[in-house]
């Protein structure tokens, strides 16, 4: 059992790892962008619109108009459907560049080009890095991805997608094939984020940790289970750091296809960095894999973020971002990203912040330290 105390020096070196560099904080644009963005109220959409707004671009946003947000400055908002291909708002207009957030269907790239082509000068499509085929060593973009097995991506649609998850990453590969046939490689910038967190995680893959940290309710107990041993990598990026980074890249017109992920850290280093974001010096108890599979306990779901270091998720925490970090991607600190979304979550309605989405309940969390305990802490 180890304590926050433990894990100062790890957080400290986590968040030197993670800050920014000043170049978030970097000069005024070289000029004045009428940017596009497709979606635009997501969990990424209103922090690129922010920013956005904030360094002087003139910003429209295209969605059904179902939710509403205020926004620091004027934006143009256009209403249609890419679903029931309802575009015509978008059609006669011109912008210099059009960042697609929500798209995982190849008809919505296909019929959006349909309009956009020749009408923007860059398509950034925003995609994942569940695009990869194996996640079992260390790669770069170059990696295969996985192959489309069905019988046609783009009569695929959302209710197929939620019936076979698998289809996520290859309909995601798809269409960042078709960006690039529609648009052009040298118009076309891919981006593959990775796990994206901080405030307004609705899936709770990150949110979990800094609650259960902090423990606002009081509703566990004050010793955590932790997974593995510790040095485990884990990568993740704050939704506003990506956000920021991709606006800039539309500055920059800089095309290509990037992971959009941060820096590899430890499992140990991660729950630091947390617990000092939260004000917290929880008693972690580190329990092994083995165990963990043993008793049904999901990386991923039941232990948010984690997965092991080993067999066909061994590089699945250690995709290299090399290339972004060269065109201008910057982290805030992970202590910032974890205060900042407690407090988001502290804010939501007493309904929301009952139940978490993800991680382990305090009952069965209990239960399964209590028979860790009882085997000797041994698999």
């Amino acid at each position: 059992m180890t304590t926050r105390r433990d894990y100062l020096g790890l957080s400290a070196a986590a968040g030197l790892a993670l800050a920014a560099s000043g170049a978030r904080a970097a000069g005024k644009p070289k000029k004045k962008l009428k940017i596009l963005i497709l979606g635009g109220t997501g969990f990424i959409g209103p922090n690129q619109v922010r920013y956005a707004l904030a360094r002087g671009h003139e910003v429209t946003i295209f969605n059904r108009g179902k939710q509403k947000e205020d926004w620091p400055g004027h934006v143009e908002e256009l209403l249609g459907d890419r679903n029931t291909g309802d575009l015509k708002s978008l059609e006669g207009r011109e912008w210099d560049v059009c960042i697609d957030n929500p798209t995982t269907l190849p008809f919505w790239v296909r019929d959006a080009a349909n309009v956009l082509k020749g009408k923007v000068k860059q398509y950034i499509f925003v995609s994942t890095i569940s695009v990869y085929a194996a996640n079992d060593k260390p790669a770069d973009e170059t990696a295969a991805t996985d192959p489309y097995k069905g019988a046609d991506p783009f009569a695929e649609t959302q209710a197929t997608v939620a019936k076979n998850p698998a289809l996520y990453g290859q309909l995601k590969a798809v269409s960042e094939a078709e960006a690039r046939k529609q648009f052009g490689e040298a118009a076309t910038t891919v981006v593959r984020p990775g796990l994206i967190v901080g405030p307004g995680d609705e899936t709770d893959r990150f949110s979990y940790w800094p609650v259960r940290l902090a423990n606002p309710a009081g509703k566990w107990g004050s010793e955590v289970l932790a997974p593995g041993d510790g040095t485990d990598p884990v990568q993740f990026i704050d939704a506003r750091d990506l956000a920021e980074w991709i606006v800039r890249l539309a500055e920059s017109g800089t095309s290509g296809t990037f992971n959009g992920t941060g820096k590899p850290i430890p499992m140990k280093a991660f729950l630091g960095g947390v617990a000092a974001g939260v004000h917290a010096e929880p008693k972690l108890t580190w329990v092994s894999t083995k165990f963990l599979q043993d008793n049904k306990v999901h990386a991923w779901s039941d232990q948010p973020v984690w997965i092991p270091n080993q067999g066909e998720t061994a590089g699945f925490h250690h995709r290299s971002i090399a290339k972004a970090l060269k065109a201008g991607l910057t982290f805030r600190p992970l202590p910032l990203t974890a205060g900042d979304t407690l407090a988001w979550f502290k804010a939501q309605p007493p309904e929301r912040q009952a139940k978490l989405k993800s991680g382990l309940t305090p009952e069965r969390e209990t239960a399964l330290l209590a028979q860790w305990k009882a085997s000797g802490g041994k698999a």
